[in-house]
């Protein structure tokens, strides 16, 4: 399996894994899958940090790949299939990784729920 984690999903990995459903924890662990974190998340974190928002220790991108996560850049086509994207989620950010899940051919791990209604493959995180 292909992962591309949410940004939520991240932060929970590094701080608190419990809070990831088991089949979510289980399938990121597994090293047969490729696990994914995109720019779109290390940029949402980055303002929240800058905001005050978020307190982070360390840091977040070098932690991801010790743990074996792939970064995934942007790209024109996924920029080009967000906008393709019904006007359901708000959130630039989560509409990037539904693009890139899409475009890409992977599965969101993820806990929002508007992004269920998209017609998109979701690991419940």
């Amino acid at each position: 399996m292909r992962i591309l984690a949410d940004s939520h999903v991240l932060l929970w990995w590094l701080d608190e894994p419990t809070r990831l459903t088991i089949p979510a924890r289980a399938a990121i662990a597994d090293p047969a899958n490729a696990v994914y974190f995109s720019a779109a998340s290390i940029w949402e974190i980055g303002l929240k940090v800058g905001k005050g928002k978020l307190r982070i220790d360390g840091d977040v991108v070098a932690e991801l790949q010790s743990d074996g996560f792939e970064p995934l850049p942007i790209t024109m086509a996924h920029a080009a299939r967000s906008l393709t994207l019904p006007d359901t989620h708000g959130d630039p950010f989560d509409r990037m990784l539904i693009a890139q899940t899409l475009a890409d051919g992977l599965v969101l791990a993820t806990r929002d729920r508007l992004i269920l209604q998209y017609d998109v493959p979701v690991l419940e995180a």
